[in-house]
């Protein structure tokens, strides 16, 4: 049998980056959609994709074109801040919802066998952790809430059009080629490298589920051939651990001192979440092996390698 090609919408990206690789090294053909406004051909290109399309998910056409002949697809392509959709719900909305939605659209007329859509633990909002698929969603930014209605189109496709589509609410997500990203680890990275302050929202009491991008890939891919319809679950490492500690590992790993700066706390932002990763496990086979020790020592080993004088902040 030939092997079955994947597209991959924001495949340029942090995620999709290495998810590429992943789907390489298992022996898929893939193809990756992007308009390149964050992610980097160049990454692109050495992270192997057999196909490299530009492209504009608020465009169905484009969209249809590059599904058409392809088997499985993984919707990565988003915005992906909490900042910019407070800043901009409007654009947050096209891109996250109506992008999401002609994704849809383009896989189901084009027959597709598999949809992973990434989503977040955002639309839940402020709760009690660890947070599963039973927790009540009540999102507090546009950005959970766009994600949010993208989950809900993932599950009326599999119920009106038997679209196989599962919506993984990705965790804190880090690693290797997340320079162009602001979530947290980068953000810190980031500014070690260039012998910034780390800038730390509020008192870093704050938590997070951080998953080594290695382990999220795995977990996608088997949630792209697992054969479930509508489902959602959650990726992630199923630990919490706070901003301040976190900062604090990154820092010891760079050579001299590498300070911190306390700044006001982001609109928006949820003061604590971690993942219960039971259903996961259970019905995708997931198994997130790399600590956050493990995760941040070949993360940070990246940065310090990488030449970031033209990446995008």
């Amino acid at each position: 049998m030939s092997a079955r090609t994947v597209l991959v919408t924001g495949g340029a990206g942090f995620v999709g980056v290495n998810l590429g690789r992943l789907l390489r090294d298992e022996g898929f053909r893939t193809r990756c959609f992007d308009n390149f406004t964050t992610g980097s051909r160049a990454d692109a290109e050495a992270a192997g994709y057999d196909e490299i399309v530009e492209g504009d998910i608020r465009h169905l056409e484009q969209l249809a074109e590059a599904v058409s002949d392809v088997d499985l697809v993984v919707h990565l392509a988003a915005q992906s801040g909490v900042p910019t959709s407070v800043a901009d719900p409007v654009h947050d909305c096209e891109l996250n919802v109506r992008g999401t939605l002609n994704a849809l659209i383009a896989s189901r007329d084009a027959g597709v066998q598999g949809f992973v859509m990434a989503s977040s633990s955002a639309p839940l909002g402020p709760t009690t952790p660890p947070v599963d698929e039973r927790t009540v969603p009540r999102p507090i930014s546009p950005y959970g809430a766009s994600k949010l209605a993208g989950e809900a189109y993932c599950s009326a496709f599999a119920g009106s059009y038997g679209l196989p589509t599962v919506a993984l609410r990705f965790t804190n997500v880090y690693g290797p080629y997340s320079y162009h990203k602001g979530s947290v680890v980068a953000a810190f990275c980031k500014a070690a490298a260039s012998d910034e302050p780390m800038v730390i929202h509020g008192d870093g009491s704050q938590t997070r589920d951080f998953v080594f991008v290695e382990d999220l890939c795995r977990g996608m891919v088997q949630a792209l051939t697992s054969g479930a319809a509508g489902m959602v679950a959650h990726l992630g490492s199923g630990t919490e651990t706070s901003i301040a500690e976190v900062a604090n590992e990154i820092a010891v790993r760079f050579p001299g001192d590498v300070p911190t700066q306390h700044v006001e706390e982001r609109v928006g932002d949820i003061p604590r979440t971690y993942a219960d990763i039971s259903l996961a496990r259970r019905e995708l086979g997931y198994n997130p092996t790399t600590s956050l020790q493990d995760g941040l020592d070949a993360t940070v080993a990246w940065f310090r390698e990488a030449d970031l004088s033209g990446a995008a902040g």
